[in-house]
């Protein structure tokens, strides 16, 4: 039979699965940005200082690196289905119950609002290596890219679909509503995903001419299979391997510094157009959506285009790097919004800005393409710890250059300038990318 005839044949499940992925990711990052949706009133009611309000932002960040290491080595000893499905479960009743911030005696609602987003952080924290396991086992290389920008670009979708939908929700019900409507669609959400999500050698969708395409590809179609219940790639050594490798830090560090932008956007950004730019929460919710479409664009762009520089060049260091220097140059744009006075004009380059940083966002393609065979959670759970210590760094800061200064003026010049530095780390410290071998 000829190679057209099959592939003709082939059932393309693959597609289902990394959509499901980018809406189960949307609830993630919808979850995270619930607090940036409802700040404003919640600090009104609740009384919270700029500075206070940094520190519950950054509450999530916290927990969420220093659980990822944990949670990278569960998802390589359990495996992705149980520890991510238990994740979604565990993270959206930690949501569900912000809403009662402020109503328990003795306990501050500062006290309350940090705890619980600590511990959503803490229960999120296996999401993104689970996804880059899930591309890693269903996916052939030459399509890799696409697949994690697909979920990568899930943080931009989120707020485009979520952000004016908690705006409304806040808008009409009050701030503590939308962390009841969260709470409960993540509750469904990891229901969905114990029904749908299988490796690929267990699907009962697949059939023998996708499986062999994929595996053929370089896809560890039996990834679970191979490595959940062993118990034996977690060592101490293995750590001291990956955080040793010269062209891992530079990864890392690369995604440290394009996570400030992220982090600004899904905790500071409404509030920016709310206090700097005179916007009510409604019209900020709506206004955040349009550079939040412009990043998922701007991903979906990013992944194509890799891949597409992969099969024409064949080599992995072009492919993942040009994209990253084009986006990267583009999102500097921020530091613009300085020096503009007009609202719709501040939004337009927001959005050229995040457009650019969805183009750069291939740092889960290139985990994929790197991590170790043995320890695909592992190391994808080290690269979301250095990159998710922004979540740390990026709302405190800017919360004491708000105090300070009265205005957001220095805070966009701070996440401009990690920008330059996510071009530095790729490109003078990672070197050719290419799979690490463990010794």
């Amino acid at each position: 039979m000829s190679i057209a005839a099959i592939a003709e044949r082939r059932t393309q499940v693959r597609y289902f699965i990394i959509f499901f992925v980018f809406i189960v990711t949307s609830i993630n990052y919808a979850d995270r940005a619930t607090f940036s949706i409802a700040g404003s009133d919640a600090a009104r009611e609740l009384g919270l200082s700029p500075i206070a309000t940094g520190y519950i932002l950054s509450a999530f960040a916290w927990a969420y690196a220093l659980a990822q290491i944990p949670g990278g080595a569960l998802l390589d000893r359990f495996g992705t289905k149980r520890i991510y499905a238990g994740a979604i479960a565990v993270w959206s009743v930690f949501t569900f119950l912000q809403g009662f911030a402020g109503f328990i005696a003795g306990l501050s609602a500062v006290s309350m609002l940090f705890a619980l987003r600590f511990l959503v952080g803490l229960a999120e924290a296996p999401s993104f290596p689970g996804n880059a396991r899930i591309v890693a086992a269903w996916f052939p290389s030459s399509e890799r890219g696409t697949a994690s920008a697909i979920f990568n670009s899930a943080q931009y979708f989120s707020l485009v679909a979520f952000a004016p939908l908690m705006g409304w929700v806040v808008h009409n019900h009050g701030w503590r509503a939308v962390f009841y409507v969260m709470g409960g669609l993540g509750l469904l959400a990891a229901l969905a995903f114990m029904r749908f999500i299988h490796d690929p050698v267990r699907h009962p969708g697949i059939n023998q001419a996708e499986l062999e395409y994929i595996e053929s590809g370089g896809g560890l179609v039996a990834l679970d299979q191979t490595n959940a219940g062993k118990g034996n790639a977690f060592r101490w050594s293995n750590v001291k391997q990956l955080l040793a490798n010269r062209m891992l830090l530079g990864v890392y560090l690369g995604q440290y510094s394009i996570n400030v932008l992220t982090y600004f956007f899904v905790t500071w950004f409404p509030i920016y157009l709310v206090k700097e730019r005179g916007l009510n929460i409604l019209e900020a919710g709506f206004a955040a959506a349009a550079p939040a479409l412009c990043g998922f664009v701007g991903g979906v762009l990013g992944g194509y285009g890799s891949d597409w520089l992969l099969k024409r060049t064949g080599s992995l260091t072009i492919a993942r790097k040009t994209p990253l220097l084009i986006g990267m140059l583009l999102a500097t744009l921020i530091i613009a919004c300085v020096y503009i006075e007009q609202e719709w004009l501040v939004v337009t380059v927001m959005a050229i800005a995040f457009f650019g940083k969805g183009i750069a966002s291939l740092g889960w393609a290139v985990v994929s393409d790197v991590s170790p065979r043995q320890l695909a959670g592992l190391t994808g759970g080290v690269f979301n710890m250095f990159g998710n210590c922004a979540g740390i760094v990026t709302p405190i800061v800017i919360g004491y250059l708000v105090a300070a200064s009265g205005s957001f003026d220095s805070a966009l010049i701070f996440v401009g300038a990690h920008c330059l530095l996510t071009i530095f780390a790729y490109f003078v410290i990672v070197g050719p990318i290419r799979r690490l071998e463990l010794q």
